[in-house]
């Protein structure tokens, strides 16, 4: 999602250039320091770029198409106009269409700019900032040609500003000779002084040079990464579904199955959901089973809470032994697919007593003195009939399971996962698996 947390941004780097002008293109890509030269404050100070995550460690996040605002401190010395704008550059390495920066609040050097990107993957994003002469002699022009001051000296720098700007014009369309007839205008010693300037001053100069202005002192930020995800990343409408209670049956418990749920799916469909989610569909285990309301004394029919995974039967790569097969599940999400819904899988990083991982990772588990693993507890709750994952004896091979596991799914076509209780475990573990997955797998 996208980024929300800001922090101070990293020193901007300066190009002192000529004037540049900018036409349709792209712009070219920032020049680099040469070797020996230590980035700081450019000619036109760049400050506190935003969104920026973890000092521009991590990625801000957006998804295909959806808008944000990128903003930055901009000023400069002195009374002279500064402008800016924003540079999306694609994952492709091609910089886009510049967009122009506004003044956010009058007085704050606050500037900012609505963009979005096009496709997913990872972009950058870059501010210039620049003199902005025009505007500068335009404020000047405005207060002295009405009081009489070195009006022919002002109306001679007008035009040969209007002169250099009309040079960065692209050719074609007449916006070249708008600016160029603004300055012969300005040059025109037989009309008045107020005309003159009039007609420097007009909506189809101003239209002109809004896309392709006069840029001096060229100063162009760090660029910062962008990750652009797909929309479900963002966003989506979930029915929460639970397989085991679809069996058509409502005179007698009988266990419902992939192939009875999936009898169900054009009716969520129709109601206009993204994504059906799934919790755990794994085998559940029976020691300590759970019966209603989270009591200790499980009847006979009592299948257990599915978050309790694993069993003889299998872990979390399995499926419940009465849901079905993997082959019924894999028709279970064609079926979803076909009808535009994706699946979503919970995922839940913990265990029952029956899981195989207790005997083959018993590392994996924290143990108390007396021997025993330290089931799931939230006081007052007591969940025995779980046991929670012990991260810091072997993380390395707890990631490579996790991975391993995500990937089985994914094999299985499962591309969204809830997590369940995220917060409960490492974040440097969260950052190796989704670098992982997200390495070869993007979505």
């Amino acid at each position: 999602m996208p980024a929300t947390h800001h922090s101070p941004a990293p020193p901007a780097s300066s190009t002192d250039s000529p004037p540049i002008r900018r036409g349709d293109a792209g712009p070219p890509a920032p020049e680099t320091p040469s070797a020996g030269t230590t980035p700081g404050i450019g000619r036109i100070p760049v400050l506190d770029i935003r969104p920026l995550v973890d000092h521009g460690r991590r990625p801000a996040k957006s998804v295909v198409g959806e808008e944000f605002e990128v903003s930055a401190t901009v000023f400069r010395e002195g009374h002279d106009a500064v402008a800016a704008n924003v540079v999306l550059t694609d994952p492709e390495g091609r910089g886009g269409p510049w967009t122009p920066m506004r003044e956010l609040a009058p007085g704050t050097d606050r500037w900012g700019a609505t963009v979005s990107a096009t496709t997913t993957g990872r972009w950058t994003y870059t501010v210039e900032a620049w003199g902005d002469p025009v505007t500068t002699w335009r404020h000047h022009a405005g207060i002295k040609i009405p009081a009489g001051i070195d009006t022919e000296l002002v109306l001679a720098e007008g035009a040969g500003l209007y002169e250099r700007a009309a040079a960065g014009v692209p050719k074609g369309k007449g916006r070249r000779e708008v600016i160029l007839a603004a300055a012969d205008a300005l040059r025109d010693t037989e009309r008045p002084a107020a005309s003159r300037l009039a007609a420097a001053l007009t909506p189809e100069v101003d239209t002109v040079l809004a896309r392709h202005p006069l840029r001096e002192l060229l100063t162009t930020s760090e660029p910062l990464p962008l990750l652009v995800e797909r929309e479900r990343a963002l966003f989506g409408s979930w029915y929460e579904f639970f397989p085991r209670s679809e069996s058509g049956r409502v005179d007698r418990p009988v266990h419902g199955t992939f192939r009875t749920a999936a009898e169900r799916l054009p009716a969520i469909a129709e109601m206009g959901f993204d994504v059906v989610y799934l919790p755990p569909i794994h085998p559940i285990g029976s020691t300590f089973r759970k019966g209603p309301n989270n009591t200790l004394s499980a009847g006979a029919h009592d299948v257990g809470v599915p978050w309790a995974i694993g069993s003889p039967e299998g872990g979390h790569d399995a499926v419940h032994p009465d849901l079905g097969t993997l082959e019924d599940f894999d028709a279970f999400v064609r079926r979803a697919a076909a009808l535009g819904l994706e699946v979503a899988l919970d995922f839940a990083l913990q265990c029952s007593p029956d899981h195989p991982w207790v005997e083959k990772h018993p590392e994996w588990f924290h143990h108390r003195p007396d021997g025993t693993i330290a089931y799931a507890e939230n006081p007052p709750k007591k969940y025995q009939d779980i046991y929670p994952i012990a991260f810091d004896r072997d993380m390395p091979g707890l990631i490579a399971e996790t991975v391993r596991i995500l990937r089985f799914w994914m094999g299985h076509g499962v591309r969204i996962f809830r997590v369940d209780n995220p917060h409960t475990k490492p974040v440097v573990f969260w950052e190796r698996v989704i670098g992982e997955v997200n390495r070869t797998d993007p979505d």
